[in-house]
């Protein structure tokens, strides 16, 4: 049953991205931000934690995910360190993630260059 609840939690969240790109004005840049809002927002709520544990991976897609990631790095760091956690947290929360995506976006770029006509 959890690979189930997995699958159609994941794909009723990618189907309500796909509805907002197509019946919204909204870019793709737009949505993105909007998705990590929401999982920040979900997550400070105690919502996305619940979902998770109910569908596991097909809740923790990765714009949710981040968003919720973020949350909990600022709440751990105010606690540990106030006020300046704010600027700390999603720092060291998502550190790891965001390196990864720079050294493959990179390498990509590097095995997939676009070839130019002269």
């Amino acid at each position: 049953m959890e690979y189930i609840n997995a699958f159609w939690v994941g794909g009723l969240i990618c189907a309500l991205v796909q509805i907002l790109l197509e019946k919204t004005k909204l870019l793709p840049g737009r949505v993105m931000v909007l998705l990590v809002c929401a999982g920040a927002v979900l997550g400070s709520f105690g919502v996305y934690d619940k979902i998770i544990e109910f569908a596991g991976a097909g809740a923790s897609v990765p714009l949710l995910g981040f968003g919720n990631t973020l949350f909990n790095g600022v709440k751990k760091a105010v606690l540990e360190h106030g006020f300046l956690g704010i600027f700390m947290g999603g720092f060291t929360a998502s550190a790891v993630g965001i390196a990864a995506a720079l050294i493959f976006s990179y390498l990509a770029s590097l095995i997939f260059k676009p070839k130019m006509k002269n």
